[in-house]
């Protein structure tokens, strides 16, 4: 967990998460994101980070909404007690979409296909894609991608995570923020969820820095 004062405002850090085990050569854990740090709720984040052994984390910050500096109160780190949920509980679902261009359909999203991809109607957010798990179900982790291609440069969405029971009553699960994708890190981004019942995740962009549509390849969805 990281935490800055809880008085201090709104503000994003874009920041990674690496480890080793003698303090010189150090691996990615979390790859480079938009993390929110916000007063309303206790100006905390939580980074999960793959099941791995390491003596040193170091957390790296790239970019600063609010001041030009890193800027951390807390560093908590918190053993694995259990695996994490490795299926993918949205392969193969239906989708929907607020829009979609040409043939970049929603249901690319979930084909299992890292080069497939969902692209919504340009010039115009906010723009979502969703998928319906089936059932209600307990989810915790999300992973969000773009194709790995490094012909998709780096890019930042701002967005958010939306769940509904019935396809009709939505609520936010995690606040709009800046998410970044970068091909060197595989173009992925993790999102963790506070554990929740939903049948439906959507995912609301309301901003592209590499294009002005909302873009996805994976939207996979796991178990608490």
């Amino acid at each position: 967990m990281l935490a800055l004062p809880a008085g201090w405002e709104t503000r994003t850090q874009t920041l990674s998460v690496r480890g080793s085990t003698d303090g010189t050569t150090f691996t990615t854990l979390a790859a480079p994101a938009g993390i929110r740090f916000d007063p309303a709720t206790g100006n905390t984040a939580t980074v999960t980070v793959p099941t791995t052994t390491v003596r040193h984390l170091r957390v790296t910050v790239t970019g600063n909404t609010a001041w030009p500096a890193a800027q951390l109160a807390q560093v908590e780190v918190y053993a694995t007690t259990t695996a994490p949920p490795t299926t993918d509980l949205a392969r193969g679902r239906p989708t929907a979409t607020s829009s979609h261009s040409q043939g970049y359909v929603s249901g690319h999203v979930v084909d299992g296909d890292a080069h497939s991809y969902w692209e919504s109607a340009g010039g115009a957010f906010p723009q979502w894609v969703q998928v319906d798990l089936g059932a209600a179900t307990s989810v915790g982790r999300l992973v969000l991608g773009l194709p790995p291609s490094t012909a998709w440069s780096t890019r930042t969405q701002t967005l958010s995570v939306l769940a509904s029971s019935d396809g009709s009553t939505w609520r936010t699960i995690v606040a709009s923020a800046a998410r970044v994708f970068d091909p060197a890190a595989g173009n992925q981004v993790g999102v963790t969820v506070a554990a929740t019942t939903t049948r439906y995740v959507r995912i609301q962009v309301t901003g592209n820095t590499g294009w002005p549509a909302g873009q996805l390849s994976r939207l996979e969805v796991y178990a608490t």
